[in-house]
């Protein structure tokens, strides 16, 4: 029997950094397998993630939805057929569908014997009140469908606004564990104790409803990458920081402003845009700084709302970046097979973002 874990979480939560620790100590003695759902035409966490010694297979469609209930299924079966792991740990799409990734295992559990062992989302604790007003569609769904809520960077904040981010979790689940103690002061055993033994266990028939077996499997797409469309959007951001961080108007229904309600039935690419770029370019760090930097620059960058890389420089050593509004985190790795970049968001200017990069 394989154990399934799955580890969500919106764009930037913090899903990567909780697997790693989890790899840290959690899985002693177990042959483990990472499967990773990425969205973008670039994955870049995988890079991140090779030294741990795991495998790890990315799938980088452009469709989340046919990735879910196609690719995604039958890559599944594939590493339980040929790799036979003790357990499999599941990263999806930060913008994917949790209710849509547990019918998957679901499926899945028909024809192979797995066990879903936990479900867990990754939440960032200053992030919470302001994803759920603008991306409530996909934020709530994550929120939904885990029995293991585990706030992120919550040794930053005050005590008032993780008792205000609890509350408004509650809102949309009322029963499951939510972790708000700081990720240093646990052990990797203590992480997975808690994800795998919750109080509570949903079912298929609690799991929001989903549309992903109406989907339209011909791929004919028609994104209007002019922003002349229906799926404008304009971010009211509440960043529940000490300071308002991008002050746009939003139309009715979702806060995105795509004018439907937080509960509709899109599908990530018709909300989110991405722009992947691999490169052999060796960079200056110094600039290549200033840029990651000027990515909060909304009217000439549009809506960023996750940047990575993993850049070569100048001198030899490799720049691994991860940005989220307010928040960026850059340090030296290990070298890939080539420069990579992943930039998502909404409303991006493709042309000004490669300018920028010099890409």
């Amino acid at each position: 029997m394989t154990k399934v874990n799955i580890i969500s979480g919106f764009l930037g939560a913090g899903k990567t950094t909780l697997i790693k620790k989890l790899l840290d100590g959690a899985f002693e003695g177990e042959k483990v397998v990472l499967l990773e759902n990425e969205y973008g035409e670039v994955g870049i966490d995988g890079g991140f993630m090779k030294d741990t010694g795991v495998q790890i297979t990315e799938l980088n469609s452009g469709c989340i939805c046919c990735t879910l209930v196609g690719d995604f299924t039958e890559a599944l079966g594939q590493l339980i057929d040929q790799y036979h792991p003790d357990r499999i740990l599941i990263e999806p799409s930060g913008v994917g569908k949790l209710s849509d990734i547990r019918r998957v295992v679901d499926d899945v559990a028909k024809t192979h014997e797995i066990e879903l062992a936990g479900c867990a989302t990754v939440a960032d604790v200053g992030k919470c009140k302001m994803y759920a007003r603008n991306f409530g569609e996909f934020f709530i769904d994550q929120i939904e469908s885990a029995e293991t809520i585990i706030l992120s960077r919550t040794q930053t904040t005050t005590e008032d606004k993780i008792a205000k981010c609890v509350e408004l979790l509650r809102e949309h689940n009322e029963k499951a564990r939510i972790i708000t103690t700081p990720w240093d002061d646990l052990t990797p055993e203590q992480m997975l104790t808690t994800i795998e033994h919750p109080t509570f266990l949903l079912t298929l028939e609690d799991l929001p409803e989903g549309d992903h077996h109406d989907h339209d499997h011909e791929h004919e797409h028609h994104h209007d990458h002019d922003h002349d469309h229906e799926h404008e959007h304009h971010h009211d951001h509440d960043h529940d920081h000490d300071h308002e961080h991008h002050h746009h108007e939003h139309g009715e229904g979702c806060a995105c402003g795509c004018g439907h309600d937080h509960h509709g039935h899109h599908h990530a690419d018709e909300i989110f845009e991405n722009i992947g770029v691999e490169t052999p370019k060796k960079f200056d760090e110094a600039k290549l700084r200033e840029a990651i930097g000027q990515l909060e620059e909304f009217d000439l960058y549009g809506d960023v709302l996750r940047a990575k890389g993993i850049l070569p420089l100048e001198d030899g050593r490799w720049l691994h970046f991860d940005y989220v509004p307010d928040e960026v985190d850059i340090r030296y790795g290990g070298a890939d097979y080539t420069g990579r970049l992943c930039v998502i968001g909404c409303n991006l200017k493709e042309s000004a973002i490669k300018e920028l990069f010099g890409v």
